[in-house]
């Protein structure tokens, strides 16, 4: 039934089964968690109309206590709807690039796409418990091409690496400061080292916007990641929600 929606799991195939005991009551089934309610009313249902509105919230430097007080609900069912939403996000965090070309004497030529590489700190749980936020940004679009959360070494430039395109691989160019790890592991006839934060500047500024849009991730703040798959889930669907906000601006490349 599309206009009915679980208040467990927020599915919407549910079936109706029966009445309550008063007969006053519909009683439904829902046919993904399997679980039974009775159609109560407005305090028991979180309508579309909220639903879109904690999305927005969720981009707006808010705690998930703050928001579960404005909107209201309770911070149960917002912990459990946030993680259904965050593992709904796409792995290409809708990243888009078109490859411009030129014909020059009967040759065709590929303009290289400029990319500025970054990492940023965080932690999960306490200051000790150190994730870096590695991230590899398109210079001309802003758009956030990819982006990993581990350590400040190798391996975790080596799995940023893995995330970006095949076709930025082969024809990106990438601007990065003067970290050992991106050295070794960055191809270095496209790599690009300054120690001018000019080259930078736009990974750097974007940066600053995730610390100060994601409240888990304010400096001096009460509001912090406590799990590893929430930490990532959050900045996937910041990141994810700010390309598409970037394209509806029609900054694609």
């Amino acid at each position: 039934m599309k206009d009915k929606r679980c208040p467990y799991c927020l599915s919407t195939k549910v079936v109706r089964k029966g009445w309550n005991k008063k007969h006053t009551k519909r009683r439904y089934k829902c046919k993904t968690c399997l679980k039974r309610y009775v159609e109560d009313g407005k305090d028991y249902f979180i309508d579309q109309e909220k639903i879109n509105l904690i999305n927005r919230l969720l981009l707006e430097r808010l705690s998930l206590r703050g928001i579960s007080r404005a909107t209201p609900v309770s911070l149960c069912w917002l912990m459990s709807y946030i993680k259904k939403l965050y593992s709904n996000v796409s792995d290409d965090l809708h990243f888009k690039a078109i490859m411009k070309t030129r014909r020059e004497q009967g040759k065709y030529y590929i303009r290289l796409i400029k990319s500025e590489l970054d990492e940023m700190w965080s932690f999960v749980g306490k200051r000790e418990n150190k994730r870096w936020i590695w991230i590899a940004q398109c210079r001309e679009t802003r758009q956030i091409i990819a982006f990993h959360i581990g350590s400040r070494g190798r391996e975790a430039a080596r799995e940023l690496w893995k995330k970006i395109p095949k076709s930025l691989k082969k024809y990106g160019l990438f601007y990065t400061d003067d970290w050992d790890a991106y050295q070794q592991v960055l191809p270095e006839e496209r790599h690009i080292i300054s120690d001018y934060k000019k080259d930078t500047n736009h990974v750097e500024r974007f940066n600053n916007t995730l610390r100060q849009r994601a409240s888990r991730l304010v400096r001096k703040a009460l509001s912090f990641s406590k799990s590893e798959e929430n930490h990532y889930g959050a900045i996937k669907y910041f990141i994810a929600q700010y390309n598409l906000s970037l394209q509806s601006k029609g900054t694609t490349l």
